[in-house]
Order: C-alpha cells, then structure tokens, then sequence
C-alpha cells in the first residue's frame, strides 16, 4: 500500500487493483559487501544532480538517475535508468535517507516534491532522497492496457461465474496484454531486484550503509534488503509494516476487509454533514454504495478519457481516498459531483494523474518522460510486483474448483471492495511462479536493530503484520506500538515522527514494545 502523507490525490494512488506479473529469479542473491562479478561498473557511478523540470516541482528539489542492469544476474543483457530526486542537507550531511512511499507502484519522486515537508526536521543531518522503482514511474513504467478492466470485466459481480473456463481465457489474455504493453523490464520487476537496485543506488549516493525509511510496501523492500544485504544495513525504520508470509489471497480478504472497515468510519463522518451525498443515515448510505457499484457495472459512466468510468473503477477511487482523513472532504465532493452531475473527473483523480496509455511494445530507453507515464502504471506495478513475490499459483482446475468459494467469501469481506481484490488474486493465473525467496528467506536477519511502527487502525497492513513480521526478522526488530487510526504512523501521529526521526537522526531507539498513544487523545 502507498503511504498517506500527502493529500494531493494524484499522487494519493493507494493500491486498489489487481496484482499481475511475472516471476524473477531468486537465486544467486548477493550478501557479500562486494559486488557480484559482473556489477562492479554498475557501482563505479555517482548521481549528478540538477534541477528538477517541471512547473510543479519544487525549486530546492534535485534531480538524477542512476542506471542498473535490466537483469543483475546477466548483468550483459541491458539497463535501465531509475529516477531520483532528493532534498540536500541543510547542514553538515551524514550521507542520505532514502524513502519509499508504498505501493507497490508507487512514484517517489512525485511523492516526495509533493509531500517534502514533511521530512525537512530529517534534513538537519541527512539528504533526504526518494527514486520511481523499476516499472514504475519514470523507471521505464510497466502497462497492461485494458487488461485490467478486461479481467474484472470476467471477475466483478456482474460475471457469469459458472464458465470458469471462460474467465481463465480472459485472465489468460490479459497476462498476454501486459506483457505486451510493458516491453523488457516486466519479467525483471518484483521486491527481490528492487532491493538489488537500492543498493547500487546506495552506492551512487556514496553511502557505506543504507539509512532508510519504508512505508507500507516499502517495508517489504527493506525487509527484503535486509535480508540480501545485512553488512550494508543502517538504520533502519519500517512503517506500517507489511507481511512477508501471508499468501495473496489471504492478503486481499484482509484489505477488502480493511476497506470496507474505512468506508463505514467515512459514511459515519459523511452523513453527520448534510451535504453527504448519500444522504444522513450511514447504514442506509452503506447500502446506497452498494447500488452504486452495482450500477455503474451495468450502465458505465463516458469519461474525458473516452473510457466508460464503471462501478469497478467507483470502487478503486473510493478506496483510494479511504486511508486518511485529511482526504475525505475531497472525496465526499468527488462522489457528489458523480452522482449529482455525472462528472467522474473529482473521481478519476484518486484513480490515477491523467497519464495516457502507452503504445504497445514500447522499448524503454533511458528515464521516461511524465506525459508518457501510463495511465494505468499503479496498478499494473502493484499487479507485476505483487505476482512476482508470491510463490503461490494455484492451476485452472484449483481456479475452477475454488471460483464461486473465493467469490463469496471476498464479498462477505466487503461487498464493494470484494469483487476488486477477487481480481488481484486471480490476475496472477497464467504468469510463471513468483519467487520463494521472501516467504522462506526472509528472517533472522543479522542486521543491527531497526524499528518497525504498527497502528492500531490501520485498514490497509493490520497491526499483527507488525508483530508477525518482527518476530520473523528476529532480534533486530525492535516495535513501536502506535495506538492511532490511519495507514502508517509517520504523518499521523506527532510521537511517532518524533521516534522516529530520533532514530534516524541520533540512533536514539524506543524500548521494543513502547507505544505512542493517538493524538486525538490530547485533544
């Protein structure tokens, strides 16, 4: 999941849609402090800075790229730019903090010009660096088309699910539409070369060891860094932490419930307004979303875009709009102009930043220009990613066997949300094995101690990942109970900033197992 820290929606694209990719491979992963033969011009290189293009771009904010190979065990076959940004030091530097905001699929650069101040106490010691992963972003960006609305076209509630075989063709056809649209990169993609790619961006920036701060997802790209790379680990914090172990599907029940859990808090503020769109009674609006959903699958809305806006896409932008409160006043106005005016741009927004689609088989050459990031590059990044760090891929006959069974049980997690994570499961049929390598390797790292941050009401990655995950990176884990509402603690939670950037800044750790309380609580 993205983190919530700004609340632009554009870039507030939290991870809504199906997971789909392909495997890489997980072996040979280096842990040695040299590089592997083969990498060694890869870590020969340091970033130049410039100033950051673009009208919306912070004038303090610096850009680069640093190149790493499209494959880092046949390091011969190709590369690929990644895009970076950073906030120098204000002071004297102790080197870089890097950020990942979530996802996955989630752009930092533009996520760090929007949402820069929120680190500036950490630039009192640190530059403050962010980068677009691979296949994301400007880091030559993976697409899937219409694969995706083709897919839960096949899947939503409105599917004929007793011609099991017939929605394995479409998920067939929609794998074979990604990797057309998503050119060399997209076998590449995943956690475990991201990590790799971290390090050779670490190296760039001149740092002996990694200083890092991970959000949601980003706590599975450092869990995975640790575990490859624990001689060149710092310090180290992970926020609002993810799973390592739990297979997909499980995954997606626990956010569809998580989602349905922040719409019913949303409905319960909503109808205290008299503006609320749906009305002033919140079970009465629950069921409202419902129809909605439910209409906008039968009868899609035309867009700018000159796609049909449907009940699935509804789905996607509420839940994006669901992981903080700071945006629920925005979100309530997207919805009335929908349903007021038939206006889906408010809508949209939350879905994605009004990119376009890229032609198919594009090959991508150095660092992709904004206008060119396709429309659809969050989710097909989080599907690519999500797919390819997974080891789970249940046949057709599991499929046909299991079909109506999962369809059921996603909708009685939540009847809107269901339906799309159903699909997140379901688009990785047809992609080769994701890898084992996080779910069996990933533990007892022998790193010096970082602090993993766990809130209470997270809707997105529940607090007994926190403690599950803790307890499998083994003693170096040290949890910071934050007893708070929204997805990660950092932007929410005054003592949690302050912990943290204690930590970062000084190496100062709270006792494993304190707690900071809400600041609602002090209100």
């Amino acid at each position: 999941m993205l983190a919530k820290l700004s609340t632009r929606p554009s870039i507030r694209r939290c991870a809504v849609a199906g997971a789909c990719g392909l495997a890489l491979l997980g072996a040979g992963l280096p842990t040695a402090a040299d590089p592997s033969p083969g990498l060694e011009r890869f870590y020969d290189q340091k970033v130049k800075w410039s100033r950051c293009a673009g009208p919306d771009m912070p004038k303090d904010l610096q850009c680069g790229k640093v190149t790493v190979p499209l494959d880092h065990d046949r390091p011969e076959r190709g590369t690929l730019d990644l895009a970076v940004a950073r906030y120098r030091a204000t002071g004297a530097s102790r080197g870089s903090v890097l950020l990942n905001f979530g996802g996955p699929g989630g752009q930092g650069v533009g996520q760090l010009a929007l949402a820069g101040k929120e680190f500036m106490d950490l630039t009192d010691g640190y530059d403050v660096v962010s980068f677009d992963p691979r296949g994301v972003g400007r880091s030559s960006p993976v697409s899937c088309g219409n694969a995706s609305d083709d897919a839960l076209d096949a899947t939503d509630g409105n599917a004929d699910m007793t011609d099991p075989q017939a929605v394995l063709t479409k998920l067939r056809e929609a794998a074979a539409e990604c990797v057309e649209h998503s050119g060399p990169v997209l076998p590449h993609i995943g956690t475990v070369n991201a990590a790799r790619d971290l390090d050779v961006l670490r190296d760039a920036l001149g740092d002996g060891k990694l200083n890092y701060l991970g959000f949601s997802y980003g706590s599975r790209l450092g869990a995975v860094y640790a575990a490859q790379f624990p001689e060149k680990v710092g310090r180290m914090v992970l926020d609002g932490v993810d799973t390592l172990t739990e297979p997909l599907a499980e995954q997606g029940v626990v956010s569809a419930r998580g989602q349905q859990t922040a719409l019913e808090n949303f409905l319960t503020w909503c109808t205290e307004d008299i503006a609320c769109p749906f009305g002033q009674n919140a079970r009465e609006a629950e069921e409202h979303v419902v129809e909605v959903v439910k209409s906008l699958d039968e009868d899609p809305v035309p867009t700018d875009f000159g796609e049909a806006f449907s009940g699935q896409d509804f789905a996607g932008a509420l839940g994006q709009g669901l992981y903080s409160r700071e945006l629920w006043p925005s979100l309530q106005r997207a919805v009335a102009r929908l349903l007021e005016e038939g206006d889906t741009s408010g809508l949209e927004a939350f879905l994605h930043g009004g990119f376009t689609l890229p032609p198919p088989g594009r090959a991508h050459r150095g660092l992709t220009d904004p206008a060119d990031v396709p429309l659809d590059n969050l989710p097909a990044a989080l599907m690519a990613v999500n797919c390819a760090d997974d080891p789970d891929r249940p046949g057709a006959a599991r499929i046909t066997r299991d079909l109506g069974r999962l369809r059921a049980r996603y909708e009685q997690a939540s009847p809107v949300f269901g339906p799309y994570r159903l699909t997140q499961v379901l688009m990785c049929y047809g992609r080769p094995k994701g890898t084992d390598f996080i779910r069996d390797e990933v533990k007892d790292v022998d790193t010096p101690r970082m602090l993993l941050v766990g809130t209470r009401g997270d809707p997105a990655t529940p607090y007994r990942w926190t403690v599950e995950t803790a307890e499998r990176l083994g003693s170096s884990a040290v949890v910071l109970d934050n007893r708070g509402e929204g997805h990660t603690g950092y932007g929410s939670s005054t003592c949690v900033h302050r912990k943290v950037d204690a930590f970062l800044l000084y190496g100062t750790l709270p006792p494993d197992g304190s707690s900071c309380g809400s600041d609602h609580d002090t209100e």
